[in-house]
């Protein structure tokens, strides 16, 4: 399997710096600053970075999960919603959020969640960021 890989770029102190993040191959690319991360300033953020990759990954593993058992999804859309709190010691992730619709025809609702679940559980991203922050999980049929 290939190895992923991003960079990033700080320059100055850290409340009034900049820095810029760019995936491996170039696919994503943005700038970052105190204000992306803490207030409402324009750019991104590490945690945007987290959310996109494990809803990526998760809408990957749900449309897997549902093709395994016979269903092929339309689409599956799903918002990761990353929160960064202040806790002892300074800031760390205290949970993510995953917001998911699908379109997946002839599926009922049970055997939808069920597939929901087992793909929430086992998308790598979600095995990697579960043992540090719970992880819930909305699931809609469109």
């Amino acid at each position: 399997m290939p190895i992923r890989s991003a960079t990033a770029r700080w320059e100055g102190n850290l409340t009034e710096g900049s820095g810029s993040v760019k995936t491996g191959k170039g696919g994503l690319q943005g700038n970052y600053s105190f204000k992306s991360r803490f207030e409402e300033g324009e750019g991104t953020n590490p945690e945007e970075l987290i959310a996109a990759a494990h809803s990526g990954c998760f809408s990957m593993a749900f449309s897997k999960g549902l093709a395994d058992a016979g269903f092929t999804p339309n689409s599956v859309e799903t918002v990761a919603k990353v929160r960064l709190d202040k806790v002892e010691g300074g800031f760390g992730v205290t949970g993510i959020d995953l917001e998911t619709v699908g379109d997946v025809p002839g599926i009922d609702e049970a055997t939808f969640q069920k597939i929901a679940e087992g793909a929430k559980e086992n998308c790598p991203i979600s095995r990697l960021l579960s043992p540090g922050a719970p992880i819930t999980l909305s699931a809609k049929l469109a």
